[in-house]
């Protein structure tokens, strides 16, 4: 086993980096125009059905059971382009990437995310995250379930996990306690769902916030003292 780094910072990439509510809603936009208001409803509908299945988006998934329902659609071909060729980097919030460079000059940082294994990894390559972190990407169906395998991979005395779901934050903080320092950054379609689960460590307003904190700051006073 590889000797532990001091900290590893642990970042989702949906609401947390990438704006994800931008991007559905740039979809809907398309599909409407597309397939009509109606068949672009039905694919939502396919989609929300697939993620209560699976536990993750997955926009390709629901795309592949709109075309069972439409197998002749002409526009299945395009609308899949679209989502392959998304320019998701245009979708970035401000200062995600020099957040990731913050970060990777106090110790490993590494991509925690849940999804599906084709659209997901895809996301993370064209928005330039996948660079920005060398490679340390980890894409999880149910990343809450897999910290054994997170702390395998990459060992730490301590670990940061930055994400905007308030539900992963609580879950993670159960399972590591001290060991980690929860940050959430109130962005996207979870900002409100924070009074229902236990308070992250820190909470910040946008993802570029973290900019102006110094490491001491983002470590529990066991680590630091």
């Amino acid at each position: 086993m590889s000797t532990p780094s001091k900290v590893v910072f642990l970042l989702d990439v949906d609401n947390t980096l990438l704006d994800n509510d931008r991007v559905a809603l740039d979809l809907k936009k398309y599909l409407t125009r597309a397939l009509g208001e109606e068949r672009q409803e039905r694919y939502w509908v396919l989609f929300e059905e697939l993620r209560r299945e699976l536990g993750y988006a997955d926009y390709l998934g629901a795309l592949q059971r709109y075309r069972v329902e439409n197998p002749r659609d002409p526009h299945l071909l395009t609308i899949s382009w679209y989502l392959v060729d998304y320019p998701f980097a245009n979708r970035l919030y401000p200062g995600s990437l020099d957040v990731i460079d913050k970060f990777n000059a106090w110790g490993p940082t590494v991509i925690l995310s849940d999804g599906d294994v084709v659209f997901q990894p895809r996301k993370v390559q064209r928005s330039g995250i996948w660079e920005a972190v060398e490679g340390h990407v980890l894409i999880y169906i149910h990343k809450e379930e897999e910290l054994d395998d997170v702390a395998r991979r990459y060992p730490a005395q301590h670990y940061v996990l930055v994400d905007d779901k308030p539900r992963i934050l609580a879950a993670v903080k159960e399972a590591w306690g001290e060991r980690v320092t929860t940050i959430f950054p109130r962005q996207g379609q979870y900002a409100r769902d924070a009074k229902a689960y236990r308070p992250a460590d820190l909470t910040v307003e946008r993802i570029g916030d973290l900019l102006t904190h110094d490491l001491s700051e983002l470590l529990s006073p066991e680590v630091t003292r």
